[in-house]
């Protein structure tokens, strides 16, 4: 491979790309401008990670460019023109509550830095490139919560007689009539153009709706970030608020270099436009109080919790993702980190950095 780009480059998903695929190739060009920080704060910065990629990785060239702005894009995708092989997507806004807060930065960054670029992927990148699109699982909206569940002791779970019982929720759950939040809106906008650069223009773009994300190079906050925040709160004694559903809500969580992986075995044999749910489904997730109670045995301490009885907007009660559609396809792929695994890598990286 001659030239991977990767947006959001120092975030966690675009970080753990950089240090695999610098492996692979000749030159990565890291797009990051940082926002992280203005959507959430200076706890949120992603700086240090930045300076951590451009320190240890020779062949990472950064370019701290808004990916709303098609003509800084378009400058550097014409530089490299058709060596760019591919294009690992990302970049985003990514919190429920943020969007509702200025919801045109929102649909700039999610939606229109997509199509901006998709396009300067198809008119600048080698006509084989791979376009790889970090979409999530709040596409969906709220339709997970229609699911018949059942309360248990320390988690909501879906109900024996049900199909998704045994592996998750795949892909063909709908995600129209629904209440997503402004955020799983612009996610869905650009969820559905990249299918469709893919599937009309015939381009090798591969769409993997996320559970949640999650790793040792996470900088959590209070508004995105689950396990990160979680267990910063777990360590620092500050106090993590849990939004309604007693707590009991369920997660499916995949470490970012699973979640690589799955980015490299589609790389090696894309299907154009094709649509990918990327979670930890049945193998790795977990309830929030069982999360609580993970955190507390890692760190030896009691944490610091209250309650609200209001949940979040679009909110999941209960949501594991069925990978057999991606494991049918690529039979070699499979899990690694486990979720005590990771979030025990997540206590050691932030123990360094608290």
């Amino acid at each position: 491979m001659k030239v991977a780009i990767i947006t959001g480059a120092a975030g966690l998903i675009g970080s753990e790309a950089v240090g695999f695929f610098s492996q692979k190739a000749d030159l990565i060009i890291g797009i990051d401008n940082g926002m992280r920080s203005y959507f959430f704060g200076p706890d949120a910065s992603t700086s240090w990670n930045e300076k951590r990629l451009e320190e240890s990785i020779g062949n990472y060239r950064h370019y701290a460019v808004d990916i709303r702005n098609f003509e800084e894009l378009e400058r550097i995708f014409k530089e490299y023109t058709h060596d760019i092989e591919l294009v690992v997507h990302t970049a985003a806004q990514p919190s429920h509550d943020w969007a509702a807060q200025e919801p045109l930065t929102d649909f700039g960054v999610n939606a229109v830095g997509t199509s901006n670029l998709l396009e300067c992927t198809r008119l600048y990148a080698n006509p084989q490139a791979v376009f790889i699109f970090t979409s999530t699982n709040k596409v969906y909206g709220d339709t997970p919560n229609e699911l018949p569940l059942a309360e248990l002791d320390s988690r909501w779970e879906i109900k024996e007689t049900h199909p998704y019982y045994k592996n998750g929720i795949d892909e063909t759950m709908r995600i129209d009539r629904s209440k997503h939040s402004l955020f799983g809106a612009s996610k869905v906008a650009a969820d559905v153009l990249a299918q469709e650069y893919g599937r009309y223009f015939g381009m090798n773009v591969g769409v993997f709706r996320g559970g949640c994300l999650t790793g040792p190079m996470h900088s959590g906050t209070k508004l995105h970030g689950f396990l990160s925040y979680l267990m910063k709160c777990a360590i620092t004694g500050d106090e993590y608020t849990i939004y309604g559903y007693k707590g009991k809500q369920v997660r499916d969580n995949i470490h970012s270099f699973d979640l690589i992986r799955m980015f490299w075995h589609f790389y090696q044999h894309p299907r154009p436009g094709e649509v990918y749910n990327a979670g930890g489904g049945r193998f790795s997730n977990c309830s929030m109080k069982e999360a609580i109670a993970l955190c507390e045995e890692i760190t030896g301490k009691k944490m610091n919790i209250t309650y609200s009885e209001t949940n979040r907007i679009g909110d999941h009660i209960w949501y594991i993702s069925d990978l057999s559609k991606f494991k049918a396809h690529y039979p070699e792929w499979h899990w690694k980190y486990d979720l005590k695994t990771t979030a025990a890598e997540i206590f050691d990286s932030m123990t360094k950095r608290v």
